[in-house]
C-alpha cells in the first residue's frame, strides 16, 4: 500500500520507483496524498518536466527522508538519537527550504544553545546535521551543505571509566536471577546491549557452544552476524533458560510492558534497560557504570592476558582496529618496562651528578 494514514498525524505516500524510495507526509486527506503521489511519479518518470529546482526541497522533508533512511539502515538507538535532535532542528527551521539554510543560522544554535549543555552535545548535533545535508547532496535533492564551514568545538577528553571486575561481580550479585543471566550474557560475550536484547533461541547453538550476535554498526548499516564462543558459565545459563523457556517466545530475554501506542500490555524483547544499572550500582555500593562499560572491562582483561588485538576486535565486533584500541585502557608490559627503564636511567644520572658534586666540595 503506497498511501496510508497514521493516527493523529495524517496521510502519507511511500513508494519505490527505479530503485529509489519516495515518501512525503502529512496530508489531511487520502485524496491529497494520492494526488501528490501521482505528481511525484510523473516527476520521476519525466524529469525534463520538473518545475521544482533541486534546492527548493523543504528542510522538514529532507529531515523526514533522512529519518526514514536511518530507520531502515541503522540501529534503533541511532534512530532514536537522530529523531530527538531532529525535533529541535525542525522547531527552528522546519518552515524553511534547504536553500535558505545558512551557516549563520546554524552556528548560534550550536554555540549559544547546544554548547550550554556540553561541547559533546553541540558536536553531536553538528555531526548529524552535516550527515543530513550530505545525504541530501548524495540524493541530489540539495546542492550544498551549510554546515561545511563550521568547526567542531574543542572538548576535554577523559579516559572512560572501566569498573574493576570486583565491582561488576558485586552488581551482578545483588540482581535477581533473570537480570543476573542478562548481565552474565553481556559479560561473557562482551556483546552490546542491543545485541543481547535481539538474541533469539535460533541464535543459540548449545551443541557447538556458541551464540550469534547481530549488529548494524557496520558500513552500509547491514545487520551483520558474528559468532562468539560460550564460556562454561554462559553455557550452563543458556542451557537452563532453554529448558525453562516459553516455546511461544523466540527471545532469550523478554518482558511484559505497557505500550503507549496500543494502550495495552505487550510482550517482546527489551529495548533499553539503562535505569536498572543505576539501581543495582547504588544497591551494591559501587561507582555507577552502564552496560557498555562491561565490554570495556572484558577487553582490558583480555589485553592484560596478552590476547591479540585482532582477536579482541573480532569478539567485540569492530570493523576497525582503531575502534578496538579505544576500548583498551590498561597499561601493558611494554609501557611499564619503558617507564622502568626511564626511572632507572634517571636515577643513574642523578646519582652520578650528586656523587661528582660531593667530590668537588
Amino acid at each position: 500500500m503506497s498511501v496510508y494514514s497514521i493516527k493523529g498525524k495524517g496521510w502519507r505516500y511511500d513508494f519505490t520507483l527505479k530503485g529509489e524510495r519516495y515518501t512525503q507526509a502529512w496530508f489531511k486527506t487520502k485524496t491529497e496524498a494520492r494526488q501528490a503521489e501521482a505528481e511525484k511519479r510523473k516527476e520521476v518518470l519525466e524529469p525534463q518536466k520538473e518545475t521544482q529546482t533541486l534546492t527548493d526541497m523543504n528542510f522538514l522533508e529532507l529531515v523526514n527522508r533522512r529519518l526514514d533512511h536511518v530507520k531502515a539502515y541503522n540501529s534503533a538507538k541511532h534512530y532514536d538519537d537522530y529523531r530527538y535532535m531532529a525535533k529541535k532542528w525542525v522547531k527552528r527551521w522546519g518552515g524553511l527550504k534547504c536553500a535558505e539554510m545558512t551557516q549563520d543560522m546554524i552556528e548560534p544554535f550550536l554555540l549559544d544553545e547546544r554548547n550550554k549543555v556540553s561541547p559533546y552535545t553541540a558536536n553531536k548535533h553538528l555531526r548529524y546535521l552535516r550527515a543530513t545535508f550530505n545525504f541530501g547532496k548524495k540524493k541530489r535533492w540539495t546542492t550544498y551543505n551549510p554546515t561545511d564551514g563550521i568547526d567542531f568545538l574543542p572538548v576535554e577528553k577523559k579516559p572512560k571509566y572501566v569498573p574493576p571486575p570486583g565491582d561488576i561481580a558485586k552488581v551482578i550479585a545483588v540482581a535477581d536471577r533473570d537480570t543476573q543471566d542478562y548481565l552474565y550474557t553481556i559479560h561473557d560475550t562482551m556483546g552490546r546491549m542491543s545485541e543481547v536484547n535481539r538474541l533469539t533461541w535460533d541464535d543459540v547453538n548449545l551443541k557447538d557452544r556458541y551464540v550469534v550476535l547481530y549488529t548494524r554498526k557496520k558500513r552500509g548499516g547491514h545487520l551483520t552476524p558474528r559468532k562468539v564462543a560460550m564460556t562454561e558459565r554462559l553455557f550452563q545459563i543458556l542451557l537452563r533458560r532453554h529448558a525453562e523457556r516459553d516455546p511461544d517466545k523466540p527471545w532469550v530475554f523478554w518482558h511484559t510492558y505497557w505500550s503507549s501506542k496500543t494502550g495495552a500490555k505487550c510482550v517482546g524483547p527489551y529495548k533499553e534497560r539503562k535505569k536498572i544499572m543505576r539501581t543495582l550500582c547504588g544497591k551494591a555500593g559501587v561507582r555507577y557504570f552502564r552496560f557498555h562499560a562491561i565490554r570495556h572491562s572484558g577487553a582490558s582483561i583480555l589485553e592484560n592476558n596478552n590476547i591479540s588485538i585482532g582477536t579482541i576486535q573480532r569478539i567485540l565486533g569492530h570493523e576497525n582496529r582503531s575502534t578496538t584500541e579505544v576500548y583498551l585502557h590498561s597499561i601493558g608490559d611494554s609501557e611499564r618496562e619503558a617507564i622502568a627503564f626511564l626511572d632507572q636511567t634517571t636515577r643513574l644520572f642523578t646519582h652520578r651528578v650528586s656523587h661528582r658534586s660531593e667530590y668537588v666540595n
